[in-house]
C-alpha cells in the first residue's frame, strides 16, 4: 500500500494512502462473509447468500464500508512505519476517493513528535541539598514506638498534657448544628495537635463527664477554613506511661536483644531514606536541566488536551475532599499560589512540562532501542501494588483488563531513559562532593536494595519505619508466571 507524507508542520504531518483493491479483497470478502452469516434470504441458507444477492439486499456501499474500516487501521500503521513517523495522538482521517475494484484514497492528519537533537547529557551539572540529619528521624521513630507501646490507665482527675482522653465534639454555627463537624468517642492524647486549633487548651482541666464549649476554625471537609463552635464533652480521661528504652523494650518491639541493636538498625534505616530522598531530589533535578537544554515545540492541540485532563483531575480531587479552590488555598499554607488564576496557570504550567519531559524521555528510550522484559513489567507491578495497596494479582488483572501493558511499559521505558541520564550527569551535593547514584534502579526508581539484589526492589517500603531487620524474600514471580496464576485464578472463579 504506496504512501506519501508532507509536513504541514514541525508537530504535524499528512499521509496519503493507496489502498489497492488486490490488498482490500481479503477483507471485502470477510465482510460479505459476516453479512451473509447476518441476513436471512429465501432460498440460502445463512452464511452462504452470494455476492451478488448481498449487493442487491444491503448494497455494495456497506460490504466496502465494512473492508475499509478494517483495512484502514492496518494500512495507516504500515505508513507510519515507513515514514519513521511518531504519533503524539490519533489521527483525523478522511477517504477522499474510492474507485470499485481500482484502489482506496485515505488522508490522515496526526500530530507527530518533531526531530530534535538530543544534548550531551554529560552536559548535565545539578546540585541537591546533603543527606538530611537522621538524628530527629531516629527520635521520631522511637517516639513512634514509646507511644505505641505506651499503658493506659483510666484515672479520676483533671486531664494533662500526654493523657488519651475520649471526647464527643458537636459542631454548630450561629446555633444551627454541623453534622460535618460533630463525632462521637473520638480518642486523642491530649498535647498532639493537628486536630482542632483551642482543643487542648479547652480539654485541659477538664475531668471525664465535664463539658466546655470553645471556637475554632474547622480544618477539613466542605466546612473546611469555617468557624464554628465546639462543644466538646470528655468521656474518659487515661494517663499514659511511655515504656523506658533498655533492652527489654527493644525484645518487646523488635527482634533486637539490646537497645543499642535496635537503634543500630534505625539508624540504618533513616540513613538509606535520607539517601532516598536525596537520590529523588538528584533524579528530579537532572530531567529538569535536561529539559532547559533541549528545545523543541509539542502540537497546541495535545498541549491543551494535557491541561485539560490535568484540571479536570485536579477538580475532581477537590471535589472528592468536598473543598472549593479557594477553601483550598486558603486552607493550604504550602501552596505557593494566592489566587485561583495562579494556581491554575501554575497546573496548565506543570502539565506542559510534565508532557514535555515524557516527549522527551520518549524520543531517548527510542533512539538508545530501550526494550522492556517480563522480569521488569513484573517489578513495576508488585510497586503498583505496594503504592496503591493491593496485591499484584490484582494489579495484573487490572492491567489485563483494561489494556495497561503498552502504558506501563512506557512508563518503564522512560524511567531507562531517565537512569541513562542520571549515570552521565554530573550531581554534587551542597558541599561539592560527588552524589552516589550507586542504588538507582536501571529504570528510573529508586531502590533501597543494593545493586547485586534486584529481586529486593519488591520489598515493602514501610519496613524501612519499623526497628527490624530485612528479611529475605523469595523472588518475585515473573510477568509469565504471575499472568498464567491471574488466568488460573479467574478460570477457577467462573467454574465456581
Amino acid at each position: 500500500m504506496p504512501s506519501t507524507v508532507e509536513q504541514l508542520s514541525p508537530t504535524r504531518v499528512k499521509l496519503t494512502i493507496e489502498i489497492p483493491f488486490a490488498d482490500l479483497k481479503p477483507a471485502i470478502d470477510k465482510a460479505y462473509a459476516q453479512i451473509g452469516s447476518q441476513i436471512t434470504v429465501p432460498g440460502f441458507r445463512k452464511g452462504k447468500v452470494p455476492a451478488a444477492v448481498i449487493n442487491q439486499r444491503v448494497g455494495r456501499g456497506a460490504v466496502l464500508q465494512d473492508a475499509i474500516n478494517e483495512t484502514i487501521p492496518k494500512a495507516y500503521a504500515a505508513a507510519v512505519a515507513e515514514h519513521s513517523l511518531t504519533p503524539l495522538a490519533q489521527p483525523e482521517i478522511d477517504i477522499t476517493k474510492l474507485e470499485d475494484n481500482d484502489l482506496v484514497e485515505v488522508v490522515a492528519e496526526v500530530d507527530v513528535r518533531p526531530d530534535f537533537d538530543l544534548p550531551d547529557f554529560s552536559l548535565v551539572h545539578v546540585s541537591v541539598d546533603n543527606v538530611a540529619d537522621t538524628a530527629p528521624i531516629i527520635e521520631e521513630r522511637t517516639d513512634m514506638l514509646r507511644q505505641r507501646f505506651a499503658t493506659t490507665t483510666e484515672v479520676d482527675r483533671e486531664a494533662q498534657e500526654g493523657d488519651l482522653v475520649n471526647l464527643d465534639l458537636e459542631g454548630s454555627s450561629d446555633g444551627v448544628p454541623l453534622e460535618e463537624a460533630t463525632a462521637q468517642g473520638i480518642s486523642y492524647i491530649l498535647g498532639s495537635g493537628g486536630m482542632l486549633d483551642g482543643l487542648d487548651e479547652a480539654v485541659t482541666g477538664l475531668k471525664a463527664g465535664d463539658t466546655t464549649t470553645f471556637t475554632s476554625t474547622l480544618v477539613g471537609g466542605a466546612l473546611r477554613g469555617q468557624e464554628a463552635d465546639v462543644k466538646v464533652t470528655v468521656n474518659k480521661v487515661s494517663s499514659r506511661e511511655l515504656p523506658e528504652l533498655n533492652d527489654d523494650f527493644a525484645q518487646l518491639v523488635s527482634e533486637f536483644d539490646t537497645i543499642d541493636e535496635m537503634r543500630a538498625d534505625l539508624a540504618e534505616g533513616a540513613l538509606r531514606q535520607a539517601r532516598l530522598e536525596q537520590a529523588a531530589s538528584a533524579r528530579d533535578k537532572v530531567l529538569e536541566s535536561l529539559l532547559e537544554l533541549t528545545s523543541f515545540e509539542l502540537p497546541e492541540r495535545l498541549v491543551l488536551a494535557e491541561r485539560e485532563a490535568r484540571r479536570n483531575q485536579v477538580n475532581n480531587q477537590l471535589r472528592q475532599a468536598g473543598l472549593t479552590i479557594e477553601a483550598y488555598l486558603e486552607g493550604n499554607e504550602a501552596e505557593p499560589a494566592n489566587t485561583p488564576e495562579e494556581f491554575w496557570a501554575n497546573v496548565d504550567t506543570s502539565s506542559e512540562k510534565s508532557l514535555r519531559a515524557q516527549v522527551l524521555l520518549d524520543k531517548i528510550a527510542d533512539d538508545r532501542q530501550i526494550g522492556v522484559d517480563n522480569q521488569e513489567l513484573t517489578m513495576l507491578i508488585y510497586r503498583k501494588a505496594q503504592e496503591n495497596g493491593t496485591t499484584p494479582e490484582q494489579e495484573l488483572s487490572h492491567m489485563q483488563e483494561h489494556d495497561h501493558m503498552g502504558e506501563w511499559a512506557g512508563e518503564i521505558r522512560r524511567g531507562k531513559a531517565l537512569g541513562l541520564i542520571v549515570a552521565a550527569a554530573s550531581i554534587t551535593d551542597a558541599d561539592g562532593n560527588p552524589v552516589d547514584l550507586s542504588r538507582l534502579n536501571a529504570d528510573g526508581t529508586i531502590s533501597e536494595a543494593a545493586p547485586e539484589a534486584p529481586e529486593a526492589a519488591a520489598e515493602d517500603a514501610t519496613e524501612a519505619e519499623a526497628p527490624t531487620a530485612t528479611k529475605k524474600k523469595a523472588p518475585a514471580p515473573t510477568f509469565d508466571e504471575a499472568a498464567a496464576a491471574s488466568k488460573a485464578k479467574r478460570a477457577d472463579s467462573e467454574e465456581e
